[in-house]
């Protein structure tokens, strides 16, 4: 399980690199409200890419790996859909990206509950 660490840590390194961009780049260019969201979506961003590597560091236990295979694409797909709704509403004002974000959400409390059934899985 490989993948997950990859992807956890290129997203990782890429939620640093919006958190300077939107610290820096942004402040002045759009309002302080959309500079709270900008910075929600860096912060679940940063969340689910660690949680990504955790997954990847528990694949080595005695785990069931298809859930932590299955929490790990539901982080995935949480960080696409809630963060990344979220930096499109606050870069473009397109606001259909808005009801998106809570499908991450629940993308992300998915993923959870699948690493607490591996966790209580047992062989």
């Amino acid at each position: 399980m490989r993948a997950p660490l990859v992807l956890g840590a290129a997203l990782a390194l890429l939620a640093v690199m919006a958190g300077a961009f939107g610290a820096h780049g942004l402040r002045g260019a759009v309002s302080e409200r959309s500079l709270e969201v900008f910075q929600t979506a860096v912060s679940y961003q940063m969340y689910h890419a660690i949680a990504l590597v955790l997954v990847t560091l528990l694949s080595g236990l005695a785990l069931n790996r298809r859930l932590l295979g299955l929490a790990a694409g539901f982080f995935l797909a949480g960080i696409l859909l809630f963060c990344g709704s979220l930096y499109v509403l606050v870069l473009t004002e397109i606001r259909w990206a808005g009801p998106i974000t809570p499908l991450g959400g629940v993308c992300f409390m998915v993923g959870w509950a699948m690493l607490v059934a591996a966790a209580g899985w047992q062989r």
